[in-house]
């Protein structure tokens, strides 16, 4: 998959690097870290450059949330129970009772946890939801998850131009960061 991701983003750029990262936030196995490292590399090898890198990337994170938020709020809470009480949720591996802790969680930390967890792998997708079935105001989702993106893409970005065509060298470290912040 990652010759694929790389493919991508070498041959369309800018609009490569928000589709994937838009797919991403909505079907987290697509690597993040992959996609903004070797987009920090580009910076340094082809026609694109970091601020344009970050916004691409940031602008697929925002559509991409935009996109699990309206989930959120039109599943809800008891809709996404039901859901995960039968076969998809155990395809998945989510039950009924991840829902009520996303829900307790969320209402606790709400604006920090929207803040926050755009810079935890895979959390940093599954945050809309729970923000969506609050109803957490859009304007506020919005900016909170427009900073939080910022901020991930802009570490990850200026680490893969720093790298150059070494990037690959950071994986390890954020596989790590990942199973720690999972």
């Amino acid at each position: 998959m990652q010759e694929w991701m790389l493919s991508l983003i070498n041959q369309f750029g800018y609009l490569g690097i928000f589709l994937l990262i838009f797919i991403e936030n909505i079907f987290p196995p697509i690597p993040s870290e992959a996609v903004l490292l070797f987009g920090g590399a580009l910076t340094v090898t082809a026609a694109v450059n970091i601020p344009g890198t970050i916004l691409a990337a940031t602008a697929g994170s925002l559509l991409g949330a935009i996109v699990l938020y309206a989930l959120g709020r039109i599943f809800q809470a008891e809709r996404l129970k039901k859901l995960f009480a039968g076969r998809f949720g155990r395809v998945t591996h989510l039950r009924p009772e991840h829902v009520d802790k996303a829900e307790q969680w969320f209402k606790r930390y709400e604006g920090k946890a929207v803040l926050i967890c755009c810079c935890i792998p895979l959390v940093r997708s599954l945050i809309s939801v729970p923000a969506g079935f609050a109803k957490m105001p859009m304007p506020r989702f919005l900016l909170l998850t427009a900073l939080g993106s910022a901020v991930w893409n802009t570490v990850l970005v200026c680490i893969g131009a720093g790298l150059g065509t070494a990037w690959e060298r950071a994986m390890p470290y954020f596989d790590r960061y990942t199973y720690i912040a999972l």
